[in-house]
């Protein structure tokens, strides 16, 4: 693989070895003292000391925050904001997984803004804070392929009390450049390969499935259900195998690119378990995504055929839409089964007790209002028994 270089609207510089040129274009545009926000178990590895390492060889004053873990949680923002203040930092490096790069994007917006609470930030504050002064220089780096937060321009993150995700929204949240290693992906445990990519996958599958109208997000999102139903198997196995790596970096942006056009009731369904049960975003999203499809099946046959013919090509090219639907969601099953992914929220200790909070999260939650079949109280409450 070479290095590619295309912008959709953010420039990205693609392939292996794409994070060595951070230092040189860092100081291009004037930077001198950036500050790599990323988390706790990744600034402990060789591949973070590795990349501080070399924006400090390349002459840059370069301090690393590393005070996030698990789901992103407004202190971290906070305590990144006093990382980038002590340090009179002039740039923000995001460098990890969604939850160092979502954390990144909202330093960059307090370390410029007025206001000591990022949540006031979030759209559905109700005196919600308007963006008013210019972020610091910001670039991403993903080390997963999942969320694909390094292309986009929202960041999730969760109230330290109620635990309740909230999201800020705005293009000036959006990276300036995206530098898309896959190479720094290589040592993903296949457990976390696992469940970023299913992330991805779901991603792309919830997009094309919204009945908003974007066919240049459709086009996007079939591509990426595409690529990565051949890809991620293969990076789960064979974890040094690079173009592998480098199709699930691409199918993670493009998903993430896909849901400006939003998405259903499986992130509705994630957002309530990562609250209540304290779970994996990506991991949620992988165990929810066959029985929300089930639901969904009977007003969303077309478009789950249309993603079987390229997901299970050739085998569905010739299957009706009903067959084509049906074997889409056993192909989901059987994935799951192949990676590792739990197939039932009981096997991570998810207990029916919790359902009645689960559906509280599930239904104040956004992301189901783009869901192809409307998702009641009642829904929620079967979709969450069945998947236990």
């Amino acid at each position: 693989m070479t290095i590619s270089r295309f912008a959709f609207p953010t420039t990205i510089h693609f392939g292996p070895g794409a994070s060595a040129m951070v230092a040189e274009h860092l100081k291009s545009v004037g930077v001198h003292r950036p500050l790599i926000v990323t988390d706790k178990g990744l600034a402990a590895l060789p591949v973070a000391q590795q990349f501080a390492q070399s924006l400090a060889a390349g002459g840059l004053a370069v301090e690393t925050f590393s005070g996030i873990w698990g789901n992103p949680m407004a202190s971290m923002v906070g305590t990144g904001v006093a990382a980038y203040r002590a340090h009179h930092a002039d740039a923000v490096v995001g460098f990890g997984g969604g939850a160092a790069l979502d954390v990144a994007k909202l330093v960059a917006l307090m370390a410029t803004n007025t206001g000591d609470d990022v949540l006031e930030y979030a759209w559905d504050h109700p005196q919600v804070r308007r963006i008013a002064n210019k972020l610091p220089y910001f670039v991403a780096l993903p080390t997963t392929s999942g969320t694909g937060s390094e292309v986009g321009r929202s960041s999730v993150v969760s109230d330290d009390k109620t635990h309740i995700k909230k999201i800020v929204f705005s293009a000036k949240l959006l990276a300036k450049v995206v530098f898309a290693d896959p190479a720094l992906t290589l040592d993903l445990p296949p457990q976390v390969t696992a469940a970023t990519g299913m992330d991805a996958l779901t991603h792309n599958i919830e997009s094309y499935l919204s009945p908003a109208y974007h066919p240049l997000c459709d086009g996007i999102a079939l591509e990426g259900v595409r690529i990565a139903a051949r890809a991620l198997p293969l990076a789960v196995r064979e974890p040094k195998n690079i173009e592998a790596r480098g199709d699930m970096m691409m199918a993670s942006m493009m998903g993430a690119i896909a849901f400006q056009k939003d998405l259903g009731a499986v992130h509705s369904c994630a957002h309530a378990l990562s609250t209540v049960a304290d779970l994996h975003h990506g991991l949620a999203n992988g165990i929810m995504l066959d029985h929300v499809l089930r639901f969904n099946a009977s007003v969303a046959t077309a478009k789950m055929a249309e993603m079987a013919r390229v997901a299970l090509a050739p085998g569905a090219r010739t299957m009706g839409d009903q067959d084509a639907a049906a074997a889409f969601i056993a192909w989901i099953v059987q994935l799951k089964a192949q990676l590792g992914v739990p197939a039932t929220l009981a096997a991570v200790g998810v207990k029916t007790a919790q359902i009645d909070a689960l559906v509280e999260v599930a239904i104040n939650d956004i992301c189901h209002q783009t869901n192809p079949r409307p998702c009641t109280r009642e829904d929620f409450a079967r979709i969450f028994a069945e998947a236990i």
